[in-house]
């Protein structure tokens, strides 16, 4: 892909694009008009999420209205009680949740979500950004439906950390949240491309390709992931005029920042498919300025060395290793798909995601055309190997960390 186009979609894609969003519809359009000029005829397929419309969120401490942001479909209600600031973990400390709205560090996962319920919250506050930060920017978070199925809703609210820090230094002493809100059935959409295999004896193997384009509610999610959604296009406009003996599905994925729900609804949708699939290939954060590039196995460990001797051949700086990737890689992994995620991690001094600081001033055009490189490479050898060099097997060591990844089983 030309560095001209790699550049003009960043900025024709510079806004935020929230899972199930009209802005989430452009950008899946947009791909599929993109992968259009190219010649390749993608799909946009709809599929169902969760939605809400706020009208009332607020939080007053001690009588004094603080910033906040309702989580989406965490109910409608009214709650006045103490504040209480769960510093720990421990049994100890979510005894003291009782009664009582709890301020937390960090997000609000299942495991945290279950404990705080379960030990008699009756709120909860939690706090992104940062006291350095210039900004008094508050993301806009949802109680996911995964993390309530089946249990009580609690109010929840979302603070800068700014706040957050202030509240405790001040011994704050009793909170209120209020939430109204409207909660529906909504749309979100994966778009999907399909390039047919050019051998009689594995064009029914199938190699899948992913990467999200959906952001955070602040974000213009350039890093996360619109880079990986642009090497996608990348791989997708080589292999329309390079031979690939396996078929290419590539699925830019939708609400992937919502809980893998593009990946996870693509799965669910096209069960039938999945024993074609050898292989799924994830980006997830490529070409930002500092870093290394890395490739998570979530297969077996041999994948490792592969990966590290291609890097070599190539050239490329790779760290690959075996483990779960947080990304849309890991719903075909649950499924016994082996599945690599190519990313570019940066330090967090040089670039951050999921605040408004992801844009594509952190992007070098440079480490793009590097990295999708490398993942082309991969790629090639995968899909016109005549045997897929990775076995279609998940060993138990990843089963157990899948298992715990999608919450199924409680880390030790």
């Amino acid at each position: 892909m030309e560095p001209k186009l790699i550049q003009k979609i960043f900025t024709d894609t510079a806004f935020v694009r929230v899972g199930g969003s009209p802005e989430e519809l452009k950008a899946a359009e947009y791909i599929r008009d993109v992968c259009a000029s190219f010649g390749a005829q993608a799909t946009i397929e709809e599929f169902d999420v969760q939605m809400a419309t706020m009208h009332t969120d607020t939080l007053t401490v001690d009588g004094v209205s603080i910033p906040c942001k309702g989580y989406l479909n965490a109910g409608s209600h009214q709650v006045e009680a103490p504040l209480y600031y769960l510093a720990g973990k421990d049994k100890y400390a979510l005894e003291g949740c009782r009664g009582s709205i709890v301020l937390f560090d960090g997000y609000l996962g299942y495991w945290r979500y279950r404990d705080l319920l379960e030990n008699g919250a009756l709120g909860i506050i939690t706090y992104d950004g940062s006291v350095n930060y210039a900004d008094r920017n508050i993301d806009r978070r949802e109680l996911r439906a995964m993390v309530s199925e089946g249990v009580d809703k609690l109010p929840c609210v979302n603070i800068n950390a700014k706040d957050a820090v202030a509240l405790i230094k001040s011994n704050a002493k009793t909170a209120k949240i209020t939430l109204s809100q409207d909660e529906y059935v909504g749309k979100s959409r994966n778009v999907v491309l399909d390039l047919p295999g050019e051998s009689d004896e594995t064009s029914d193997e199938v190699i899948i390709f992913t990467a999200h384009y959906d952001s955070t509610s602040l974000s213009q999610g350039a890093y996360d992931n619109m880079s990986g959604s642009v090497g996608l296009l990348a791989l997708a406009e080589y292999f329309t005029t390079h031979s690939h003996k396996r078929t290419l599905r590539f699925v830019w994925c939708g609400s992937e920042e919502r809980g893998l729900l593009g990946s996870k609804a693509w799965c669910a949708a096209h069960e039938d498919a999945l024993p074609a699939i050898k292989l799924c290939i994830n980006l997830d954060m490529i070409g930002c300025t500092m870093g290394h590039l890395i490739a998570c196995c979530t297969s077996e460990e041999a994948a490792v060395s592969y990966i590290s001797y291609l890097g070599r051949e190539l050239g490329t700086l790779i760290d690959p290793y075996q483990e779960v990737y947080s990304s849309d890689s890991t719903p075909f992994a649950d499924k016994g798909i082996p599945a690599i995620s190519f990313a570019r991690v940066s330090p967090r001094e040089a670039a951050t995601i999921h605040n408004s600081y992801d844009t594509a001033e952190i992007i070098k055009v440079e480490n793009m055309e590097t990295d999708i490189e490398l993942i082309t490479v991969f790629a090639e050898r995968m899909a016109n190997a005549v045997f897929c060099p990775i076995r279609k097997e998940i060993p138990d060591n990843i089963k157990e960390k899948i298992d715990e990844y999608l919450c199924r089983k409680r880390k030790k």
